[in-house]
């Protein structure tokens, strides 16, 4: 794309999606007039600053460190009865790129069916999970941003069915702060687990978006209407006891021995009849599943829609440039 050195722009603007395009435009756009020098510097930043956002919650990441199929971005294993499914991108904060959806689909799909009795997801290193990588938002196929947008929410509603569906006692152990995607599904594990260092947000406003995972149902099951509106409408960040206080978390523990006392507790209930809690959870789940899949594919058609929205990708764009401006 010509840059705003070449005088005021000509091009036309890029699709609503194609974020980083877009802003570089806008860039353009609005230094056109500048005199050549300075607009050249103004430029620079402003591109620059759209990969750089190291504590945004999403992540920008470079071509050359894409993880690809097959690859270490997720890490499953199985032992003591338990399997456990981990989140490896520790320097990117775990942000999800759309091959994690994938992988962490067919993880769970093969948990489900293993000879283990409890299932866990949890992350490496200092986050949890931080949301979704910006690359998904970036990277816009043939059919261009609507295209983007409808296999978007298909691959969305697709990963939170798999967790709606998941057969075997579901655990999250998080070990650190939970952004996003990673925060809302949080509601159709069986059991969540946090160390004292978490903490939860769904900036989905702040972003021009909407709710999604069911938490739009189970948030406001779990912790009532008012406490739900004020995480998923206005953004508030939750502390790991405050997630406890309001049922979202089941127990908190002391970041220094966190690690030591969820395993030995998660051990000792992999122990138990595997065959009594998948009925268990069954006689606990079943009852609501038909409703979980009906608002799951509520709430992605409403993102769908919010994606191909000027609204979103004005609030997206803004975000990165006041992280980049900190």
């Amino acid at each position: 794309m010509p840059k705003a050195t070449e005088g005021p722009c000509n091009v036309p603007k890029p699709g609503v999606l194609d974020f980083i395009n877009k802003a570089k435009w806008d860039a353009w756009n609005a230094l056109g007039s500048l005199p050549k020098e300075t607009a050249r510097h103004n430029y620079v930043d402003l591109v620059s600053s759209l990969s750089a956002s190291s504590e945004s919650s999403i992540q920008v990441t470079p071509a050359a460190d894409r993880k690809q199929p097959g690859s270490d971005a997720l890490v499953v294993t199985s032992q003591d009865g338990i399997t456990t499914i981990t989140l490896n991108r520790p320097d990117k904060k775990n942000a999800l790129t759309t091959q994690m959806y994938h992988d962490i689909m067919l993880a769970l799909e093969a948990a489900s069916k293993d000879d283990s009795a409890i299932t866990v997801l949890t992350g490496n290193g200092d986050y949890y999970c931080s949301g979704n990588d910006l690359t998904n938002f970036t990277d816009i196929p043939p059919g261009g941003v609507e295209e983007k947008a409808r296999s978007g929410a298909v691959l969305l509603r697709d990963f939170v069915d798999r967790f709606i569906d998941f057969p075997k006692p579901l655990v999250a152990v998080v070990n650190g702060p939970a952004v996003g995607i990673s925060v809302t599904i949080l509601g159709l594990f069986d059991i969540v687990y946090a160390t004292d260092r978490a903490t939860f947000h769904t900036p989905f406003s702040h972003l021009g978006q909407s709710p999604e995972g069911c938490s739009s149902y189970t948030f406001p099951k779990i912790m009532g209407p008012s406490k739900a509106t004020e995480m998923l409408v206005f953004g508030k960040k939750l502390t790991a006891r405050e997630a406890c206080t309001q049922g979202l978390v089941t127990e908190v523990f002391p970041d220094s021995t966190f690690q030591k006392e969820v395993w030995v507790r998660l051990k000792a209930y992999s122990k138990l009849p595997p065959n009594a809690m998948r009925i268990s959870k069954q006689v606990i789940r079943n009852t609501e599943k038909e409703k979980l899949h009906a608002i799951n594919a509520e709430e992605s058609n409403i993102l769908r829609e919010r994606w191909l929205s000027d609204e979103c990708m004005n609030a997206v764009v803004s975000f990165l440039s006041k992280k980049a401006k900190l």
